[in-house]
């Protein structure tokens, strides 16, 4: 098996994730300079049946252009299905950051830990959104994305629909496991980049972390929706400055601009900071 240093901390910086099928020469080659943060090469719902073994044997040619700023992930096929341990044997020696895990669950991502790769668990059922609490506590999950789509398809709901449950409780067991912010699945409506804006925002006051893209276009809408604004940035350095400053006084507590600043509001500020690109 293949032993490299991957990047987990470049894993919990995504903020944009684009979504490419692997039996995609042209489009897998312009990705890597996309701008995205991530390219998610796709072997699962981007690859016909009949297509997935060539897409397969031609993956080490479509991670060949991957730039070194951008992180590289591989969705597999379902882990219980012929294709899905076919992938799992041909990521065994190729240099992956991370493998995404679809219909994920805590038996489907133990099988896929088995390579020893950070894993990106893709909960997009309704089994998935209750087990995720022990999805997200197996070791070598680093992050989990929310699928909007699978899940509305078993629903019989619309994707686009806030799914504030699902989204919080990812987001809350996010959290509680000490990952990093999740990440919202793509918006499918590529001509309605209000529809994209509204859905990144909504995501992000949730607590997610980034959404992911299925087109280049949408790069930049989703990238500024999860940037920090000027204005949260002044905040939260003044914020960090007084906190730190209070601190070292022995305070606990300094107001900044009339608000009252205690440890949870500097965790808040130490965040903003972090997303910075």
């Amino acid at each position: 098996m293949l032993t490299q240093p991957f990047r987990v901390s470049a894993l919990s910086r995504i903020r944009t994730a684009l979504f490419v099928p692997a039996d995609d020469a042209h489009r897998c080659a312009r990705a890597w300079s996309a701008g995205a943060d991530a390219v998610i090469v796709d072997l699962e719902d981007a690859v016909s049946g009949d297509a997935k073994a060539d897409a397969r044997a031609q993956l080490k040619a479509r991670l060949r252009g991957a730039a070194a700023r951008v992180t590289a992930v591989v969705r597999i096929n379902a882990v219980d299905s012929e294709a899905g341990r076919l992938d799992i044997e041909a990521l065994a020696n190729l240099p992956v950051d991370a493998v995404m895990v679809p219909k994920a669950d805590p038996p489907a991502v133990r099988a896929a830990a088995r390579l020893g790769r950070p894993i990106i668990a893709l909960i997009e059922t309704a089994a998935g959104v209750l087990a995720a609490p022990r999805t997200a506590g197996v070791g070598g999950v680093a992050r989990i994305m929310f699928g909007p789509v699978d899940f509305a398809a078993e629903l019989g709901a619309d994707p686009a629909g806030d799914f504030l449950y699902a989204r919080s409780q990812i987001a809350l067991v996010s959290a509680a496991a000490g990952l990093s912010p999740p990440l919202d699945g793509p918006c499918m409506n590529l001509a309605d980049t209000e529809q994209l804006l509204a859905e990144a925002t909504r995501a992000r006051g949730l607590g997610f972390g980034g959404k992911a893209c299925v087109h280049p276009k949408q790069i930049p809408v989703v990238s500024e929706a999860f940037r920090p604004s000027a204005e949260e940035i002044d905040w939260a350095i003044r914020v960090k400055c007084a906190y730190e400053t209070a601190t070292r006084q022995g305070r606990g507590v300094v107001s900044v601009g009339g608000q009252v600043v205690d440890a949870p509001v500097a965790r808040r500020a130490y965040r903003i900071l972090d997303r910075q690109p």
